[in-house]
């Protein structure tokens, strides 16, 4: 299986050079990160990806994780990497300093997140959930769960699950059907089943926090009844210790295609003791924070597989020998060339390569206004959290397409070698297939920018997405380049706005084309910028890489905007025309 390798450099040139971020955390009154701060934290987060998680990403996926008499058990290592990055002090990087945490900036978090993410995906799902916990319970509990909870959270000491999906509640969570009856103590009784809980239960804390969507006896029908609430899989005693189990058990742990050594519970909760969080039949928008960043780290995820999967090819690609280039003998003292001086070999790598950094890029800026909404100030605060807002599906929908394209061609670089399990490239293509699926389809989140984030809302965070990519744009020093992402970008903003006019329907059969379009387009940009960029870096294999390889993007990627754009206003009728009974042959 190739060797995982942390992307240092890149990173350090994106957030050091592209994004300017000591005059980021100036701004922000952040001036203890500085840049060398900055780059030990990277280094120091490489090391422990490359030396303690991505070795055991092999072994898990072949022992998996287990049920035994009603427990979860997690792959040799797990647990033990755990407790290791615990005490490193990397669980609480994000976390509130009033509760232990350390209130590190997203600018350096993201980046050591990605690097987990490439390195072995299972092992890190269950941190990422913790995460997204804390940052709910943060937002929306109160004072007496945050001081009973919230530190030991933040710790890594306890683990946090997000419990939505039951057997007849995806998507449509108005549907949703677990109870919860209050107690005279203010407590309630939650009872019903949870499905696809990924890490519901396993063996690398004393606790898991479970937080369940339910409904209140009283409450409304639909979304506007849904409540969210807080059940430990052990209740606290007052002096923050273990007491008794909770009315949680694991009914089984899903058969899956990939994430084998990641556990996904059906969760059963029989009376369980649960806490409100938030106010009563307001679950929803608490649920929702925990989902939107989720979601986020969803996309990360598949820029993980996209970095992983690259490694993994560019290695075989110098090693493998396969007759002679076309363009003459490249080694000469070798019986045949290697397979990297195959024209299409070279197309499938920078395919990759552009894509990774891309990807990389759009993650990092994203990250950022992440960082300006947690310290900014008004209103740049406001309009950071439009642009969080706008990009989110984006983010999430395209990377996590971009990790099933990129690791198949992995597989396609290694021939033969990348369908065999040994190699490790089938492993990517299987554990990425799911982050198009959990914390919404991509299909929802395609439906979810154009409705939600382009036609309901009036038209400010396209605006404020339209600002920020201009303010990349004006950067910019080299006027053919500057010209081109100007036309780029404007060409975007107007279809954009144009497709506002399309009706419901409409909308809803052109959300996957719009998603796919926006993010080309917006990479464009990117990629424009970072090469202009790129020309002042000191470091050469920067300065032509990212000349080169934007040339490649915008020559043989960025043209597919074009298809999706044809059908942007083709409207919905032929989706819609055939009837049921046509699907069939009979």
């Amino acid at each position: 299986m190739p060797e995982y390798s942390a992307p240092i450099k890149d990173m350090q040139f994106i957030l050091h050079d592209w994004l300017s971020l000591s005059a980021h955390y100036q701004k922000l009154g952040l001036e203890d990160f500085d840049q060398e701060l900055v780059n030990e934290i990277l280094l120091q987060g490489a090391k422990f990806a490359e030396e303690v998680i991505a070795p055991l990403n092999r072994e898990g996926d072949e022992q998996g994780a287990k049920l035994i008499d009603g427990n979860v058990t997690t792959p040799d290592g797990f647990a033990e990497a755990h407790k290791e990055y615990v005490a490193n002090g990397w669980n609480s990087m994000l976390g509130n300093a009033d509760y232990d945490g350390q209130d590190m900036p997203n600018t350096v978090a993201v980046p050591v997140h990605e690097m987990l993410d490439s390195a072995n995906l299972s092992w890190r799902l269950t941190g990422m959930l913790s995460e997204s916990a804390i940052l709910a319970i943060t937002k929306h509990a109160s004072d007496e769960l945050k001081a009973t909870y919230l530190a030991k959270l933040i710790s890594g000491e306890w683990a946090g699950t997000m419990c939505l999906t039951e057997p007849h509640a995806g998507t449509d969570l108005s549907l949703l059907s677990t109870k919860a009856v209050p107690n005279e103590d203010g407590s309630f009784n939650i009872t019903g089943s949870k499905i696809f809980i990924s890490s519901g239960d396993h063996d690398w804390t004393d606790n898991i926090l479970h937080l369940v969507l339910a409904r209140l006896p009283d409450a409304p029908p639909g979304v506007k009844g849904i409540s969210l609430f807080l059940a430990p899989k052990f209740l606290p005693l007052e002096d923050g210790g273990i007491g008794q189990r909770n009315a949680v058990t694991v009914g089984s742990i899903e058969k899956k295609m990939g994430l084998k050594a990641s556990p996904t519970c059906v969760m059963n909760f029989d009376s369980a003791q649960g806490f409100l969080v938030g106010e009563a039949n307001n679950g929803l928008a608490c649920m929702f924070t925990m989902m939107n960043d989720a979601r986020f780290q969803v996309g990360l995820q598949g820029l993980g597989i996209v970095e992983a999967s690259y490694q993994g090819s560019l290695a075989y690609a110098r090693e493998r020998l396969q007759s002679r280039a076309p363009q003459g003998v490249q080694e000469q003292n070798k019986k045949a060339d290697p397979i990297i001086h195959q024209p299409d070999v070279r197309r499938m790598l920078l395919t990759q390569k552009a894509i990774a950094e891309g990807c990389r890029a759009l993650a990092l800026l994203y990250a950022q206004q992440m960082d300006i909404e947690r310290f900014g100030d008004e209103p740049n605060k406001h309009k950071a959290k439009n642009v969080i807002s706008f990009l989110t599906p984006i983010v999430k929908g395209f990377m996590t397409d971009m990790a099933t394209e990129m690791s198949n061609l992995g597989v396609q670089v290694y021939g033969g070698h990348g369908f065999i399990r040994e190699w490790g490239m089938e492993q990517l293509v299987r554990d990425a297939r799911i982050t198009q699926l959990y914390e919404g389809t991509n299909g929802i989140q395609a439906l979810d920018l154009i409705s939600r984030k382009l036609a309901r809302d009036k038209g400010t965070m396209l605006e404020d997405t339209f600002a920020l990519f201009s303010s990349k744009i004006e950067q910019m020093t080299n006027v053919d380049n500057q010209v081109q992402a100007t036309a780029l970008l404007a060409e975007w903003f107007a279809t954009a706005t144009e497709l506002k006019q399309l009706n419901t329907v409409d909308l809803a059969g052109t959300a996957y084309d719009f998603m796919h379009y926006s993010a080309y387009c917006l990479l464009g940009v990117i990629w424009l910028s970072m090469a202009d960029t790129a020309q002042h870096s000191d470091i050469d294999s920067i300065k032509a890489g990212k000349t080169n390889t934007c040339a490649f993007y915008m020559k043989r990627l960025l043209p597919r905007k074009d298809g999706f754009k044809t059908n942007l206003f083709n409207g919905a009728e032929d989706l819609m025309v055939v009837t049921d009974s046509e699907f069939d042959y009979q």
